[in-house]
């Protein structure tokens, strides 16, 4: 995973005000809001802030995913992933993708400059353990905001449908997790699952938009 330490390319920590953040979550998002409130999948960070108490931090999610030895095939995370958040290959088979968010912390405040390391499996459910096909990491803005653009991963044997991801805020520990897609059979079979890291998931002109806010563990 890439380290803060030495990157020069990561945003300066300023941003706007978490009320400003709030307020411009709100209206960016109310397909997203209206989902939530029904009740299929958990509601985003930005929604629950409103009443002024500490949000839960996302929930770990690691199964393992080590750096591959070289003797192991699996889909284990790598370091080192191209800085890009588009990880679209010219050509490969997939419903489009497009995941969005915020990072947090558990006062609601947006973290500047959080490196998210995601990967996943290509169409047909394979990860690329020689290349860095599917795995890119990027930077939050100075709102705290991030944006990846991909294909909906296959189906790994075992495993419901599921992305996975790194997050860490600058000078702070990482957070290993996965997401997951809401009325995915396998959720049901699926030992790691966790309802919790569900995005909000719709389809739109291009193919699958997903939301989801991460939540460290710390306060501002």
């Amino acid at each position: 995973m890439a380290e803060h330490a030495d990157r020069p390319d990561r945003p300066e920590p300023d941003g706007p005000t978490r009320k400003t953040l709030l307020k411009a979550a709100f209206v960016a998002a109310p397909a997203a809001a209206l989902l939530s409130a029904s009740g299929a999948v958990p509601a985003l960070a930005r929604d629950r802030a409103a009443d002024e108490r500490l949000l839960d931090p996302t929930p770990q999610c690691d199964d393992g995913d080590d750096p591959t030895p070289p003797q192991m095939e699996g889909p284990y995370f790598k370091p080192n992933s191209p800085n890009r958040s588009d990880l679209v290959i010219p050509g490969d088979p997939g419903v489009p993708l497009a995941v969005s968010g915020y990072v947090f912390t558990r006062d609601c405040r947006p973290v500047a400059g959080a490196l998210l390391d995601f990967w996943q499996a290509d169409d047909a459910g394979v990860y690329d353990n020689a290349g860095y096909d599917y795995r890119g990491h990027q930077y939050t803005g100075a709102d705290g905001a991030f944006q990846l653009t991909t294909i909906v991963p296959g189906l790994y044997p075992g495993r419901t449908r599921h992305l996975h991801v790194k997050v860490q805020a600058p000078s702070r520990p990482v957070l290993t997790t996965q997401l997951y897609f809401p009325g995915e059979p396998r959720n049901e079979t699926d030992l790691i699952f966790d309802p919790r890291l569900l995005m909000n998931v719709r389809d739109d002109a291009s193919g699958k938009a997903a939301e989801f806010d991460f939540v460290l563990d710390f306060t501002a």
